[in-house]
């Protein structure tokens, strides 16, 4: 009884949770405890109901910089007793990857790295009495520690959400810096706090002696709980490894502590669980998984083995496949944003699809990589929005679409490079003709140009021709020059505004962003060639280089003779193109493309009366405005205009990524199909978006008619 509850006075995840036969009286309750961490080997979890607790509202947040790592860890026992929520550690290791993320304030940015090592503390409380206690104290105990540098509390909100966007992505991020062709370990134990100081010495001594390189050690040092990352070539350092799991276990066992806190045992720990609880308690555990599975179906293998090498069989080989992707570490957290994720592949798994591809081709199994080179090109490539919101969630910054474009690329022939070319060249017939075919389209009985597309593309492919659909809209307006001299901004109107009309009862954004800028007294000046210019996304989506190339060369010529030089700004009312025009290389020549949004939101509302409101709004903000940071400009341009302005629950990308909607629907349907739902759900006067495409993704998907947001600051300014 005492070695179980010493072992589960720790967090602890190791073996079966023994504890519950203490904690519990009821079989029904203690059987409901040993499933919980028993990773499917006593039963199968259909659903479970989670009991939550209150977050507190209030938090007090501080980094502590150590000249050493054992100074931080001598340093536990003493903020332990003064209460923090939360005592995070970051080692040298771990400092010199932080410092390099983009959220990192200019105190992390400007520490010299040596063998320092840091806590993150936090104090929470939900009343400001109680959290200004909690600050005093800290405010006596901070000047006793051994600081590497002034250390203070801080309640900003934003560099709070900064230094835990960094210490959350840590492991990601170490180990996405790793050599490609490795693997990254992620090992998680936890000791008595007193005994962390101890640990984190030998375990430095351990990576020295085993040959470990750039190996750290992080983790929540509140709870004694530490995780530390190695870099391994299973194929030729096996043995090393094997050598160091015997120094770590023993390590860890000597200071009475376990060898998995959070993550679970697996296979990789099931060899020492006998050694960490003793015989009589391991045997206990065997009987348990006897009575609830006695032909041993469930998960064998895991939690318990009678293998003793069972840690060095069957482990996972990272191949190196693409420079684009490598650095993948299969964390997930760019799965929630991918808009395909219902439908075919999320990021991770198109990345592991090319690792199990390649590993087919090396092992020399001919069918299996046919079958995969045969099923991928569908679910993770012509499925990909390139939409980029795997980078935004992506602690290393992988974009996964970088690969699919190259992919898609590697596609074409000569006949279609060509093509696409000279579409570069002739950009305004191209767009006009998409005009007239849309017009045509609408004038003609729905069912005839529905059932020529059904057709074209079954005779050709889903990814040659769009399919049309009865929900679209007539063709646009023609984009025309408006040369003016005195100018206060270049206007580039999108090749959207020509081939696709207005939703109903708007005038677009083109002229809308022209009366609003009419209104604030702002000149501007749309420059001759203006039909054939465009951001150039609709090559770099799809893969054609040479005819990006065509596009952003006129465009740079174009814009450093209308912007005299980069002297005047230039403005871009979608936000795709705005994006788009991001990738031309304008930056090189002084040259920079504002969002419509972000210009109109510092400089023409300010100048503009709003005449009339509506109660509510529904507001689709898009992937290209996420990307480029425009969420505050459309949020107070919103709530200009409407006294409640809603994002609905369920928002995403709506993956229809210029043409992906045209050329396949049923990836929009499935990337809208949650928020459409939130949509309907709620009463809404007016829905609105910042992409003319995006707006035909929502309004497919919900019935009701989307805007620009521009177009509806322009009826609320209209005298």
């Amino acid at each position: 009884m005492r070695r179980i509850q010493a072992q589960f006075s720790l967090k602890n995840t190791m073996g079966y949770g023994l504890n519950s036969l203490l904690d519990h009286d009821t079989p029904a309750q203690i059987l409901a405890h040993l499933v919980i961490g028993s990773e499917g080997t006593l039963g199968f979890v259909a659903e479970a109901v989670f009991r939550t607790v209150p977050a507190h509202r209030l938090a007090a947040t501080g980094l502590l910089v150590f000249p050493t790592l054992h100074a931080a860890m001598a340093a536990m026992p003493h903020l332990v007793e003064a209460a923090p929520a939360a005592v995070e550690l970051l080692d040298a290791e771990s400092l010199r990857v932080a410092r390099t993320d983009a959220e990192a304030g200019e105190a992390l940015r400007s520490l010299a790295v040596a063998e320092h090592a840091a806590l993150l503390v936090e104090w929470q409380e939900s009343e400001e009495e109680l959290l200004a206690g909690r600050e005093r104290a800290a405010g006596d105990l901070l000047p006793e520690l051994e600081l590497a540098a002034p250390a203070a509390l801080s309640r900003d909100a934003g560099g709070r959400a900064a230094l835990w966007h960094i210490r959350k992505g840590l492991y990601a991020s170490v180990a996405g810096a790793r050599p490609s062709g490795t693997t990254a370990l992620l090992e998680d134990v936890a000791v008595p706090v007193p005994a962390l100081a101890g640990l984190c010495d030998e375990l430095t001594a351990l990576f020295a002696r085993h040959r470990y390189e750039r190996s750290v050690i992080f983790g929540h040092a509140k709870d004694g709980n530490l995780h530390f990352m190695l870099n391994e070539r299973f194929d030729t350092e096996l043995e090393r490894y094997a050598a160091f799991t015997e120094d770590m276990v023993e390590a860890v066992l000597s200071r009475g502590g376990t060898l998995k806190a959070e993550h679970g045992t697996g296979r990789v720990m099931a060899p020492f669980v006998r050694r960490q609880y003793g015989d009589e308690l391991y045997e206990v555990m065997r009987e348990i998984k006897r009575l609830c599975d006695p032909d041993g179906t469930l998960n064998p293998g895991v939690v318990l083995t009678d293998r003793d090498d069972a840690h060095l069989r069957d482990l996972k080989h990272v191949v190196t496949v693409e420079p684009e992707v490598d650095r993948c570490v299969e964390c997930g957290y760019c799965e929630p944003v991918c808009p395909s994720r219902d439908l075919t592949t999320t990021p991770r798994q198109r990345i592991v699809l090319r690792r199990e591809l390649a590993a087919a081709v090396a092992a020399g199994d001919r069918a299996l990589a046919r079958e995969l080179e045969a099923e991928y090109g569908y679910d993770a490539v012509d499925t990909c929005a390139v939409d980029g919101m795997c980078a935004t969630a992506c602690p290393v910054g992988i974009n996964t679409g970088d690969l699919t474009k190259r992919l898609r690329a590697e596609r074409h022939g000569r006949a279609a490079r060509q093509g696409w070319k000279s579409a570069a060249r002739h950009w305004d017939g191209v767009t006009r003709a998409m005009n007239l075919a849309l017009d045509t389209a609408a004038a003609t009985p729905p069912a005839l140009p529905e059932a020529a597309g059904r057709a074209a593309r079954a005779l050709t492919a889903d990814e040659a021709v769009p399919q049309w659909s009865r929900d679209l809209p007539r063709g646009g307006m023609r984009r025309r020059p408006l040369p003016n001299a005195d100018a206060d901004v270049v206007y580039l109107p999108s090749c959207l505004n020509t081939m696709f009309a207005p939703a109903d009862g708007g005038p677009g954004v083109m002229i809308a962003f022209a009366r609003l800028a009419g209104r604030a007294g702002v000149r501007l000046h749309v420059p001759e060639g203006i039909g054939g210019l465009c951001c150039g996304t609709p090559w770099s989506s799809k893969g054609y280089a040479d005819g990006h190339e065509v596009m952003a060369g006129r465009v740079r010529d174009t814009l450093l003779e209308a912007t005299d030089g980069g002297r005047i700004p230039v403005v871009s009312d979608a936000a795709s193109c705005t994006e788009g025009f991001s990738h031309l290389g304008l930056e090189v020549m002084g040259l920079e493309v504002t969002d419509a949004v972000a210009y109109t939101a510092a400089h023409l509302l300010p100048r503009l009366a709003v005449k009339r409101r509506l109660p509510t709004l529904a507001l689709h903000p898009t992937c290209s405005s996420t990307r480029l940071g425009l969420d505050a400009a459309i949020d107070l341009i919103a709530r200009a205009v409407a006294d409640e302005v809603t994002v609905p629950q369920g928002w995403q990308c709506c993956a229809f990524a210029g043409d992906r909607g045209l050329l396949h629907p049923e990836l929009t349907a499935s990337a809208t199909r949650a928020e459409a739902a939130g949509v309907l759900a709620g009463d809404f006067a007016a829905h609105a978006s910042v992409n003319r495409t995006c707006e035909l993704g929502m309004t497919r998907a919900t019935g009701k008619p989307y805007h620009h947001l521009l177009e509806l600051l322009d009826r609320a300014t209209t005298p």
